[in-house]
C-alpha cells in the first residue's frame, strides 16, 4: 500500500510518500511545495492544489494522512494554515483518497515514542526508519512522519 503524508502550510507544504508491505515501511518520495509570499492568496492556494494533484497522479497513493491544525498565538497564521489544509484535503478528495487526520503530538509519539519530541528527534528517527532517504527539508520530514503514523494506526483489513 502506498500512503501520502501531508504537512500543510501556506508557505511550504511538506509531502511524503511511503510504501507499506506488512510491517515493512520504505521511502518512495518526498518534497516541499513552496508558494510565493508576495502572490495573492487565491494564486498561492491554486499553486498548492496544482502541485498536489501532480504528486497524487505521479505516485498513485491508496490513502492519505494529514496533520491536524494546531492553533497559533497569531489568528492570521492559524487562518492561513487552515486555508492550506483545506486545499490539501480537497486535493486528496479529488484524487479519490480516503484521508486520515492526526494531531501533531500523536505523530511525534508514533515516530519517537513521546508526544513532546523535538523536530530534531523526529528527523533522527526518520533516518533510522527510512535509511538512505534524502529528505527535502523539515516540512517534508514532518509529512513522512505523518505517513508513518498512519501506517501504524490505519485500520487493517
Amino acid at each position: 500500500m502506498i500512503i501520502l503524508g501531508l504537512d500543510p502550510s501556506l508557505s511550504s507544504t511538506g509531502w511524503g510518500v511511503i510504501r507499506v508491505e506488512g510491517s515493512r515501511i520504505s521511502h518512495i518520495a518526498n518534497g516541499q511545495i513552496r508558494t510565493d509570499a508576495k502572490a495573492p492568496l487565491p494564486d498561492r492556494l491554486a499553486h498548492l492544489d496544482t502541485v498536489l494533484a501532480a504528486v497524487i497522479a505521479d505516485h498513485t497513493p491508496a490513502q492519505a494522512a494529514v496533520e491536524e491544525v494546531f492553533v497559533n498565538d497569531n489568528p492570521q497564521s492559524t487562518l492561513k494554515l487552515a486555508h492550506a489544509r483545506g486545499v490539501t484535503l480537497l486535493a486528496c478528495a479529488r484524487g479519490g483518497l480516503p484521508v486520515a487526520e492526526y494531531a501533531p503530538r500523536l505523530v511525534k509519539k508514533a515516530i519517537v515514542g513521546t508526544g513532546g519530541a523535538a523536530k530534531e528527534q523526529v528527523q533522527a528517527m526518520l533516518r533510522v526508519l527510512l535509511p538512505g532517504a534524502r529528505v527535502a527539508g523539515a516540512d517534508a520530514a514532518d509529512a513522512l512522519a505523518v505517513a508513518i503514523c498512519h501506517a501504524n494506526h490505519r485500520p487493517r483489513g
